[in-house]
């Protein structure tokens, strides 16, 4: 398996300035998936890249989500996931390193993980636990704060985010 992103890259993308129009929470669309409501929005980054937000929650548990920060692989329709916050409703096994924990925890793509290939590929399948955050939109709200994003015009205040479905 190649690797698509060195760890180098995947530094420079998570930087790469991000900026949100003031009406941003409003802007994303809508879905619903088995068991799961989902909402997306796209991003430009000031450097050309094109970024995506994909918020699931669970209908049945609200610990149960993944807020994913990914970037569209140019030539190809593959998003490449940089970040993924979860919640507290599995356990989560890194395949190199062997340890496990049932917590919050953060996926980071990384070189290693990519290279352990399979069918599917796992970019972002190491993951470190992590106290930032108790709930989706404390996920989020970890996630533009890492990432690089930029609010353009008034602040937004975290609680008119839009993670209630």
């Amino acid at each position: 398996m190649a690797v698509t992103y060195t760890d180098a890259e995947i530094a420079r993308l998570l930087v790469e300035e991000k900026p949100l129009p003031e009406e941003w929470p409003q802007r994303f669309r809508r879905s619903s998936k088995r068991g799961h409501d989902e909402r997306e929005l796209s991003v430009a980054g000031r450097e050309g890249s094109q970024f995506r937000i994909v918020f699931r929650k669970s209908r049945s548990n609200p610990l149960d989500f993944p807020v994913i920060l990914g970037v569209g692989v140019p030539l190809s329709n593959r998003l490449f996931r940089l970040r993924r916050y979860n919640g507290k409703s599995h356990e989560h096994t890194n395949q190199i390193e062997g340890d496990s924990f049932y917590d919050f925890h953060i996926h980071m793509a990384t070189e290693r993980y990519q290279l352990l290939g399979g069918r599917e590929p796992r970019e972002d399948a190491y993951a470190e636990v992590t106290d930032r955050y108790g709930d989706a939109r404390g996920a989020l709200a970890c996630m533009l704060e890492d990432a690089g994003f930029i609010v353009v015009g008034p602040q937004t205040p975290m609680f008119f985010l839009p993670l209630e479905v």
